[in-house]
């Protein structure tokens, strides 16, 4: 069975069931679990389904249950580089702050047999790590359900309590001119808070958002020590980038 016949009856099988596993999907389409989970990596990165720990699930699905999905697919395979090479930073016995952003939440995958402790304020995050070899601290505050986080006094308070050994965050927009920028105020301030208590920020960011300013800009560069980014990025950007004092990782 190629490709294109796969690609059928994974489709077909995600949107019978919402939801399948890798070792099902295996089973079925006769073939080894390496495959499949190549062929669902391609298949969410054309965003075409949701890819979860395990095994994946259809797109209008993954939007219901939770609201900040339609960002996580967009150049998910993107995302996924990203958080894989992110992950080799982290040592055990790390703590580390992870905000809510959809590309931080995919490091979940890669971390979940470590021995650190996490500081979080995403709900997915806590989802993915709950039953995971992870010490899991939880940010008290008010639960935006869209944005599957918790914001709030309380959140900032609480945070700014912590401090870790290193910080992986995300934004939805970052240039030379203005530096870090985000879609909401609420967002932004929780990422500020747990940038300024890390020994070493990293920004997971894909090369779409690289010299694009939102509404709200919140920090500096200096903010950030290291950025992870994807090879569609511009060298010569990136060169510029690297000159402003920051560690560029492709």
């Amino acid at each position: 069975m190629n490709f294109e016949e796969r690609k059928r009856e994974i489709l077909k099988l995600t949107e019978a069931h919402s939801s399948v596993s890798v070792a099902m999907l295996a089973k079925n389409l006769h073939t080894s679990a390496i495959t499949i989970r190549r062929d669902l990596a391609v298949l969410a990165g054309n965003g075409l389904l949701y890819r979860t720990h395990g095994g994946a699930m259809k797109v209008n699905e993954a939007v219901a249950t939770a609201g900040y999905i339609d960002k996580s697919i967009i150049n998910a395979q993107a995302k996924d580089v990203i958080c894989k090479k992110a992950a080799t930073f982290i040592k055990d016995g790390d703590i580390i702050f992870m905000d809510c952003g959809s590309t931080v939440s995919r490091l979940c995958a890669y971390i979940k047999y470590r021995k650190i402790r996490v500081v979080t304020n995403s709900l997915p995050v806590v989802y993915e790590l709950m039953n995971s070899s992870v010490q899991l601290t939880v940010t008290g505050g008010q639960v935006d359900k869209e944005r599957r986080a918790i914001h709030g006094v309380m959140a900032l308070e609480q945070i700014a309590r912590y401090k870790c050994d290193k910080a992986f965050i995300g934004v939805d927009g970052i240039s030379l001119a203005k530096g870090l920028s985000a879609k909401t105020e609420k967002e932004a301030g929780v990422t500020k808070a747990i940038a300024s208590g890390a020994g070493e920020v990293f920004l997971l960011c894909d090369s779409g958002k690289l010299e694009k300013d939102q509404y709200f800009q919140f920090g500096s560069l200096n903010m950030i020590n290291y950025l992870v980014t994807d090879g569609n990025a511009d060298k010569k950007l990136l060169q510029r980038y690297t000159k402003r004092g920051i560690h560029v990782i492709v």
